[in-house]
């Protein structure tokens, strides 16, 4: 029979080692419920602000200057708590650096829900940025470290992707909520991150790195399976630390500074794009070009879109490959940014309150909607692609990539750096963007987004590596050698 064994046939056959990824997708998951937070309280003012320029109480009803501080205060917040990740990704680890996230999370989102004056508005932004910042520092190095290459790429995304949830979460809420639910919805998602990290196995390379062997080894088999291969995968992390000892004199070894430098100049680019202030201010933007659809549902359609190109981001990570990613991204966000420059200076916009037009009205019966003109849909459509591009590649890529190239022993301390300089960089464009566009117009703000986009370009051609694929520590390495991606065992 052919199905009889012979002499030649082996008694046990090997099966390879399969790793489960069910567990990984769990703890990605409950860690990246911080970015959903994030998403949410990054945008929150986009809705609220019409409503508190209408509000009848005096001590919330806002001015121009006063509504700059809204919006703007939460990347002042943002960048001190990414300042903060420094200290405590090194000092308390990755994921309970996300569960202390958690704490002034909560009591932002209060803060504003209860709120009776403008400084109790302010303070609640202030804290929900600390929260984000310590995220941002924090949840891509977790996922990461956690990952393993073949889905590390699609897993590095996910910070992204659940930014974009919680972003459209509150611009559709925001269409049936009061302004103060809107922060008592907040609140959810934020104390199921809290539950589900309880169960969730600390980083295996911070446990390494703190010398608690037994419990690192313990973490990576949670994650990978009983049955996988993961002492192996072990051993190379742990050679690779091992072989590690940062010094402050080793900053000038390009092993250190080059990744580095990269990743705080992308974080710089990524903001330098006006991605934060565009978000903080879709709905006050749709105001000022007179858009005939209602500001509050194209903000909606725009979160939509941004979700979907996220999406399609992260299937496409790990087979087209990041650089391919982010050349797209520039260039379908300078197609659009300088569609919105053109548009904006040939076309007259309105010159009332950026934030009070009789368009938006229409919210509180006050006026009856203008008619439809189909050249009002160019900003629509312009700040579409904007938001589309910036989701496909500048969007979750410059996460990502900070969590791969930056070196393993000076991640903490890094990762923190790139989210302070990123958010000082929002706080700024922020503040300064309403000012601009009062003074000169929404010309003005996008035509230099526009040239930034090319300088990004430029930078992605120049500068940043192609990591699809490739190992933490063969990434080290390509910027040890500064020739190869491929490192050799012992």
């Amino acid at each position: 029979m052919a199905d009889c064994p012979d002499e030649n046939t082996a008694l046990i056959k090997n099966k390879p080692n399969k790793i489960r990824n069910g567990r990984l997708f769990l703890a990605v998951f409950s860690a990246v419920l911080g970015n959903f937070n994030f998403g949410f309280a990054l945008v929150f003012p986009s809705p609220v602000i019409p409503r508190l320029k209408l509000e009848d109480d005096p001590q919330l009803r806002l001015n121009v200057q006063q509504i700059s501080w809204f919006g703007s205060i939460f990347t002042l917040g943002a960048a001190l708590g990414g300042l903060s990740a420094m200290i405590l990704n090194d000092r308390l680890g990755r994921k309970l650096s996300i569960m202390v996230s958690g704490v002034p999370s909560v009591v932002g989102l209060l803060v504003m829900g209860a709120a009776q004056n403008f400084w109790m508005l302010l303070w609640g932004r202030f804290l929900t940025g600390i929260a984000g910042g310590m995220t941002a520092g924090s949840i891509p190095v977790y996922v990461s470290e956690i990952s393993h290459p073949s889905v590390r790429g699609a897993l590095g995304s996910c910070p992204q992707i659940t930014a974009v949830f919680g972003s459209l979460a509150l611009y559709a809420l925001g269409l049936v909520l009061p302004w103060r639910w809107l922060a008592v919805a907040g609140e959810v998602p934020v104390v199921i991150m809290l539950i589900l990290l309880c169960f969730m196995p600390t980083s295996p390379r911070y446990l390494i790195m703190k010398g608690n062997r037994p419990k690192a080894i313990k973490s990576l088999e949670w994650l990978r399976g009983p049955n996988s291969d993961y002492m192996t995968e072990f051993e190379k992390i742990e050679r690779s630390i091992n072989s590690q000892g940062v010094q402050w004199s080793d900053l000038r070894m390009p092993l250190y500074y080059k990744p580095i430098l990269i990743s705080v100049f992308m974080r710089f680019l990524q903001q330098m794009t006006g991605v934060t202030p565009i978000l903080v201010y879709l709905e006050p933007i749709f105001h000022k070009t007179d858009i005939s659809l209602k500001p509050k549902y194209d903000a909606a359609l725009v979160g939509a879109v941004r979700l979907i190109a996220v999406t399609i981001a992260a299937s496409l990570m790990d087979k087209a490959g990041r650089k391919a990613l982010l050349f797209t991204s520039g260039f379908l966000m300078y197609l659009a940014m300088l569609t919105m420059t053109m548009y904006t200076h040939k076309t007259p916009c309105n010159q009332g309150n950026l934030t009070l037009t009789d368009v938006m009205k229409d919210n509180y019966g006050a006026s009856v909607d203008p008619a439809f003109d189909p050249i009002t849909l160019i900003p629509l459509i312009s700040m579409m692609v904007i938001i589309f591009g910036y989701a496909m590649g500048w969007g979750p890529i410059t996460w990502l990539l900070m969590s791969e190239i930056l070196p393993l022993g000076a991640r903490g301390v890094a990762s923190g750096l790139c989210v302070g300089v990123s958010w000082i960089t929002a706080f700024i464009l922020t503040q300064l963007f309403m000012h601009v566009v009062e003074a000169y117009g929404l010309f003005v703000p996008f035509l230099f987004f526009c040239i930034i986009t090319v300088v990004n370009i430029i930078f992605t051609a120049k500068c940043v590596p192609e990591t699809k694929g490739r190992t933490l520590e063969e990434i080290e390495n390509y910027f040890r050698t500064g020739r190869s991606f491929t490192i050799h065992d012992p």
